[in-house]
Order: C-alpha cells, then structure tokens, then sequence
C-alpha cells in the first residue's frame, strides 16, 4: 500500500448571490484497493449534496467471466480482493454448484466455514488495530499508534496471524487461496495440520476478548444509523458462509430472489453501483446488520463478551461497529476451534460437479456485508452470463446518507477537525475501496 497526494490547498470568493463561497480540498489519496473521494456541500447552513465518489477505473470481473468454464470462477473471483478472497470463493463455489445441481457433503461445508472464519478474523483485526483504532486512540497510522502502544498493535498482528494460519492450512495460502475448487477442496488437511491450529486459536480467543473490552472503551461520537439493515439468516448459528437474506423489516427470500428485491443503478459520480431494496429504499449490510438480526445466534462467549461491552440486541450506532467486529472476532475463533475439534474427514476433497445448462445464486457473509453471486451457463458449462454485488457498493447510500446527518450537526467545526472526523465516520463502513488508513478525498463547499 502506498500513499500519495498533494498539499491541502482551499479558496473563498463570492457565489451568485452575494454570499461567501469557500472550498476546502484534501488531496486525492489513491492507492490499489480502491480510490475515492467524498464530496459535501453545504448551503445557506444546511448540508444539501453527500457523494460518495468511487472514480477507480473499472476491472469489469463480470465481462472477463463470460466466456469461461464453470469451473474458473473461485480462482478468478479471488483476485478481485486480496483481504477478502474466500468471500468471492464461496459466494462462487454456491452459485455454480446451484447451477449445476451439486450437492456439498456436510464435511466439506464445515470446512469451508472454517476457512471463511479464518478470512473473518484477519479481515476484522486488519480494520480493528491497523485503520480503525487509531482514530479512535488519537493517532494519524497504525505505525504512530505503535511507537507509544506497542502491545496493542502486536495483539492485532497476532489475530491477523491467526486467520491467516487458517488460511494456509484449508485454503493453500493465506492471499487468494489455491485449495478451493468448485465442489469442494483440492486437498483435505490432515488431522495433524487441523490439531496444529489449535494452540495458536486459543491465543487468539483470549486476544479477541481482550479487544472487545479494549474497543468498547473507546469515546464514540453521536449518530444513528435509520437506514434498513440486511444480512443472511441460517438455520442454525450466526451467519457466515449459508443462509437466507432477511430485513429488518420482515423481509425474507432465498438467493434466487435477491434480483427481484434489490436493484442497482449507475450514478455520475461513481463507478460502483448504488443498490437499493425494492428500488427505491438504501439499506445497510455488514456487523451491524449481522448482530442486529442475528445477536441471538452468537455463541454464549460471544454474546457475554457483547452484553459485557455494552451493546444491546441491536446497534444503530455506526462508531460503535468496531465493537460489533471485535464480538464477531471471538466468535470466528470459537467457531473455528469447534470446528477442529469435532471435524472427522470427509470420504474425499470434493464431489463431481457436472455441467449443465441454467442459472445458479451464491451469497454468503463477506466481513464487510452480503455478497452475492449469479451465474448462467450453458450445456457445456460456458459462463453466459455473471453479476456480483459486493457489500461495499450496497452500502454507499446509506454512507452517503449518515455522513449527511454526521456533517450537519457538526458544521460549527474548524475545516481540519470534519474532515477529520468524516474520514473517520466513512472507516466505520470498512469500504472495500481501500484498505488503507486514509482514502478520503473530500471537499466541502460553503455557499
């Protein structure tokens, strides 16, 4: 990751109608996971323009797999993001595997959720320690933080250590694994290998409970979150890599319906698309909507860590998702320690998946929200047809719309501090744009 701009520069002259018209301009930070900026203008006293502007170029993943066997995409798809690939894995694997009308054994879908809670506790503890908490703890980067905090930054390596181990073992390596196939795994991992995971996961559950009582300390700034909360529901345990979509307004429907319920339109000033349910209402996905609609699933350890932090059943709080990640933390060490533990190999590494024409949905839990895949194919297996919809490009309006609320009643701050707390507001999102700790390019202009 690198970073890179020019000084901060501002002018002031008069508007059309006499009044003072002035711009403050943060220089454009860009960098590989993504580039954006934000853009706010404020009128006669009120906030009366938010965007969210994603300008990186772009990588039409949907085009490149038209044309290519059923069987490329969970390799193809992981390079969309390197923090995040088993997320763009499974949500594939589902999709052509519906499609085709396989049917992964139980074995080997306990082995993919071990893998995806590898991916949730390095993705988690990345944001947490690395480009969260220091905004909170009154540092510009993590490096800062570490010259007077060292223990905390090395426990957030430790955790990131931890899900990447994961990682290495069932998926092959621990950046845009290799083991996962259509139909299952290329290889199992032996007893030994799942056993030698287990001493570094039981360090890794005392650091998690140790971060849900470090970020729930922090000083959260006021704002509430309105915006509708979706997530996946399974049968069974809090949502990972399975279930069906739910609202929190009732709204439930399995992943061969999200097309029907959630569109998505081209806006000027993005290159993502903005969703919307029911094509007219944002929504929110992601930890708070997870917790929200599925606190009632987490493991007992997880929920006391939860009540003793402070949250209650719901959180509509977006500062306060930091401590949402820190619960879903422990429960991913949990949850792949119960895993390993009751996990007794599988008769193989994956079941024949034939092709066949027609239509297959994926959608699972990436750390960041709800990921949805969609797949046409032809009788021979060819890929006719793709559409993803990642979190982050689900999330922009609902961004949009709390940073509206967060700047307007925060307008009588010095130019430099709402920049800097905006920066902060958008980091609560985790956007997938950048994974740096700082990406926003903001302007704000005062007519």
């Amino acid at each position: 990751m690198s970073d890179g701009g020019a000084p901060a520069g501002g002018q002031a002259g008069n508007g059309g109608s006499g009044g003072v018209s002035r711009t403050l301009h943060v220089p454009m930070l860009a960098r590989v996971e993504g580039e954006a900026s934000m853009h706010v203008v404020i009128y006669d006293g009120r906030v009366s323009e938010v965007e969210l502007r994603i300008f990186e170029p772009p990588r039409f993943f949907e085009a490149l797999l038209r044309g290519r066997a059923f069987t490329e995409p969970p390799d193809i798809t992981a390079r969309i993001c390197g923090i995040c690939p088993v997320a763009y894995q499974m949500s594939a694997c589902q999709a052509i595997e519906d499609a085709c009308g396989a049917i992964v054994p139980p074995p080997l879908q306990d082995l993919r959720r071990l893998l995806y809670c590898g991916e949730w506790i390095e993705s988690h503890a990345l944001h947490i320690y690395l480009l969260h908490a220091p905004d909170f703890l009154g540092y510009d980067s993590a490096i800062d933080l570490a010259r007077d905090h060292r223990d905390l930054v090395e426990r957030g390596l430790r955790l990131k250590k931890a899900g990447n181990a994961i990682l290495t073992v069932v998926g092959g390596r621990s950046i845009h694994p290799v083991n996962v196939r259509v139909g299952g795994f290329y290889r199992l991992p032996t007893a030994d290998e799942l056993r030698g995971l287990r001493a570094t996961l039981a360090d890794a559950l005392a650091d998690a409970l140790a971060t849900v009582a470090l970020v729930a300390g922090f000083d959260f700034p006021d704002l509430t979150h309105d915006c509708e909360y979706l997530s996946l529901r399974p049968a069974q345990g809090y949502p990972i890599d399975a279930g069906q979509v739910v609202t929190g307004g009732g709204l439930a429907f399995p992943a061969a319906e999200f097309d029907a319920h959630v569109t998505e339109e081209h806006v000027k000033h993005s290159h993502a698309l903005h969703a919307r349910l029911h094509g007219t209402d944002p929504y929110l996905t992601g930890p708070l909507a997870r917790y929200a609609l599925n606190s009632a699933a987490l493991s007992p350890l997880a929920a006391q860590a939860a009540r003793d932090a402070g949250l209650g059943s719901v959180c509509r709080n977006p500062f306060r998702s930091i401590i949402v990640r820190a619960v879903e933390v422990t429960y991913a060490v949990e949850e792949a320690l119960r895993i390993i533990d009751s996990w007794e190999g599988a008769a193989a590494p994956s079941v024949p998946v034939e092709p066949r024409a027609g239509t297959g949905y994926g959608v699972t839990e990436a750390p960041r929200g709800v990921l949805y895949h969609r797949y046409r194919l032809a009788a021979d297996g060819t890929i006719t047809d793709a559409r993803i919809v990642p979190p982050t490009s689900q999330n922009q309006i609902s961004i949009e719309h709390d940073l509206r609320a967060f700047v307007q009643a925060r307008l009588g701050l010095p130019p430099d501090e709402l920049t800097r707390q905006c920066e902060q507001a958008i980091r609560n999102y985790d956007p997938c744009i950048s994974c740096a700790t700082h990406f926003l390019d903001l302007t704000v202009e005062h007519r």
